[in-house]
């Protein structure tokens, strides 16, 4: 799939975003409102001034976080194209420090109330066989639902290593359908009370915060904003489909959704006073309102869409992840393009501890009911700190007034339904509040442990090039020395002062020798822009010592072999080095020679041992080591598990603490030998 083509608007751009962008929002009809009712008791408390003020909450959330904030205000802060709060993040960082702790609360949460999305969508759908007289055993035996949703979500995360393209071609069309079944359905029944079109109007949705009907009182707003989950995905997304497309389709999106959900209160007004449901509990009025002979169709077509907007989640989370690691706020991951389609990558680690998180929680609550509890209360988190880096893009732009009015308004307002959310805490919020916490000190951890890594690390450990550049030359044609390898390359950090760590050089130097006939010393930095990929040469005013440069965007690759053979190659064209012939081979006389990539990996020395350490530094930099450990090394990262590679192992601290306390015993000198060849010892 051409991503130029898709992001430009079109018919065909317009449905692909459909079931790319879509699939959060556009299945929370499927359990807002049963939520709200369920919030209030039994059916016949559903007053109609319940129901209407609730739909008005609903629709004036929907206007204001999705349509004003999300579609007209953060879609414009895109960061070449691509867009999501580790985007957004990239665009701000240097106006202050202390944002990439927003930053990171913000995708913390938005990753760990990701676990919620599957788990709740799938089993709102599957609950509708509940209501089917045919399938009578779905309310007999209540673990048929679970094991059902446990069955699919298995199969959609097996599935992921496969690449999903094929299947995503279908995405589009299944959400149009989906979104014109909804609408449709509101629309038939909007006329059992037509009272419910008073939503419309913002008055209802106050007096309901106040009314005496509504039992939850402010809190209601909990449940309410599960309608607005899916809108820091639409953002997210941006980057698949291009805003072009999405502010043609949300009008329509909008529409069809509140079109259902005045059609589910309509159902709810007909019926909240009769014999027959008066007393009911725990029914989803989303099912209720469609047609006995249609409603298997509908679970049916709730299913795929519920699967597409968990399918959307996960994609969406190797995004963040991907994003998160080009940032140095995770520690690097396996990562793999299964299909053709350049944004689609697969994280097996994600992916599988995605999977556990989602069925772990299935089975934990094993109802849609308990899972809305406590769905939602971390999204608001996430949509807060974007709230915070949007304002500050604002003032960016030079807008000081518009940015002040930005965070005052949407900040208070989403403060507000974050309060409202805290009573979820204890209905099962606490396990994503936890996960997130724990995703936030990982990055906390990985990011700042670098940093502290780099301060104790950093005297007496960089040294210039240039001053080694004549051993490396002689070095380079002393025959003396078997030839180690052709290209000696070293993935080492650079700077424009031409210095590297000492350990780099003591590697190629001290320990034995490396000869080598060109040696390479590779930076890779990551850019703001995401796909950024570049570089730059330094001869250092030799033929066989090269500084290169590799300036790679936060979403691009960083296999080195898929550039520096490139390179190579036009270096050779170029005659900046010589060509590097082979008289042997099964192919032609070879031009390029063979590599040979050292990577070294730190290991951690007792930091007792640094009395002077702080206490906070000792944590951060012993778990990043202890992270670095347990996660993929850099052979794997760059893309050399099948290359020559060469892994060193070198102390975290190149200075060692000294210990006052050791002192000598006993020195015996060396013997000399005297006169008549006996040996006598120095006394």
């Amino acid at each position: 799939m051409d991503k130029q083509k898709v992001q430009k608007r079109s018919l065909f751009g317009m449905l692909i975003t459909l079931g790319v962008v879509y699939g959060d929002i556009g299945t929370s009809p499927l359990y807002v409102m049963n939520a709200i009712i369920n919030d209030n008791g039994a059916l016949n408390q559903a007053t109609p001034d319940y129901v209407i003020g609730s739909v008005s909450l609903i629709f004036w959330t929907l206007m204001l976080i999705t349509t004003v904030k999300y579609v007209i205000i953060a879609l414009r802060a895109d960061n070449h194209h691509e867009g999501g709060i580790f985007a957004l993040y990239a665009l701000v960082r240097h106006r202050a420090k202390w944002l990439i702790f927003i930053a990171l609360i913000g995708g913390a949460a938005l990753l760990a109330d990701g676990t919620l999305t599957p788990a709740v969508t799938v089993t709102s759908a599957v609950e509708g066989l509940r209501g089917i007289p045919n399938f009578a055993i779905f309310s007999q035996h209540p673990w048929l639902v679970p094991l059902t949703v446990t069955g699919i979500l298995l199969i959609l995360f097996m599935i992921q290593g496969f690449g999903t393209a094929v299947i995503g071609r279908s995405f589009g069309p299944i959400m149009l359908l989906w979104f014109t079944a909804i609408g449709v359905f509101g629309v038939i029944n909007i006329g059992q009370a037509p009272e419910i079109l008073k939503a419309l109007s913002p008055l209802y949705a106050l007096q309901v915060l106040f009314s005496p009907t509504n039992k939850m009182g402010i809190f209601i707003l909990g449940s309410v904003f599960l309608a607005t989950t899916g809108a820091e995905a639409l953002y997210s997304d941006m980057g698949h489909v291009g805003k072009a497309n999405i502010n043609a389709t949300w009008p329509f999106v909008y529409l069809t959704l509140i079109l259902n959900y005045l059609g589910q209160g309509a159902w709810i007004i007909g019926h909240y006073n009769t014999a027959t449901w008066q007393n009911a509990t725990n029914l989803n009025p989303f099912y209720e309102m469609v047609p006995a002979n249609l409603r298997i169709a509908m679970i049916i077509i709730a299913t795929l869409a519920a699967i597409i907007a968990s399918q959307a989640l996960i994609t969406g989370s190797y995004t963040l992840v991907d994003e998160a690691i080009g940032l140095k706020f995770l520690p690097r991951m396996i990562i793999r393009h299964p299909s053709n389609v350049r944004s689609q990558i697969y994280i097996g680690a994600i992916n599988w501890l995605l999977c556990a998180g989602t069925l772990g929680i299935v089975w934990i609550f094993q109802s849609s009911a308990r899972m809305e509890a406590a769905y939602g209360l971390a999204i608001t988190i996430t949509m807060l700190m974007t709230t915070i880096l949007l304002s500050q893009w604002v003032c960016m732009k030079g807008h000081r007034h518009a940015a002040l009015a930005l965070l005052i308004g949407f900040g208070l307002l989403e403060t507000v339904f974050l309060t409202a959310s805290l009573t979820k805490f204890i209905h099962g919020g606490y396990l994503t509040l936890g996960l997130t916490l724990t995703i936030f000190l990982i990055m906390v951890t990985w990011f700042f442990g670098n940093k502290r890594r780099l301060k104790y690390n950093r005297a007496n450990e960089q040294i210039n090039i240039l001053d080694y550049r004549q051993q490396l030359i002689q070095l380079s044609h002393d025959d003396r020395i078997p030839l180690f390898a052709t290209n000696l390359v070293y993935l080492a950090k650079v700077d424009h002062q031409h210095r590297v760590k000492r350990s780099i050089l003591y590697s190629i130097l001290d320990k034995r020798p490396k000869r080598a006939k060109v040696y390479w010393f590779i930076t890779i930095n990551e850019t703001n822009r995401p796909y950024d990929c570049n570089y730059s040469i330094d001869m250092l005013g030799t033929r066989n010592i090269v500084e290169v440069q590799l300036n790679l965007g936060f979403r691009k690759s960083q296999h080195v072999n898929l550039y520096l053979r490139q390179i190579v190659t036009t270096l050779i064209n170029n005659r900046s080095i010589d060509p590097q012939r082979s008289n042997y081979g099964t192919t032609k006389p070879r031009r390029v020679g063979d590599f040979k990539f050292v990577v070294q990996n730190q290991q951690i020395m007792d930091l007792a041992s640094y009395p002077t350490m702080h206490q906070l530094d000792r944590l951060l930099i012993g778990g990043r080591v202890l992270l670095q450990n347990i996660t993929p090394s850099p052979a794997i990262w760059y893309g050399l598990e099948f290359s020559d590679v060469l892994e060193e192992t070198i102390p975290l601290f190149t200075t060692p603490a000294t210990d006052p306390t050791l002192t000598s015993l006993q020195v015996h000198h060396a013997m000399h030998p005297q006169k008549g060849g006996r040996h006598h010892a120095k006394k």
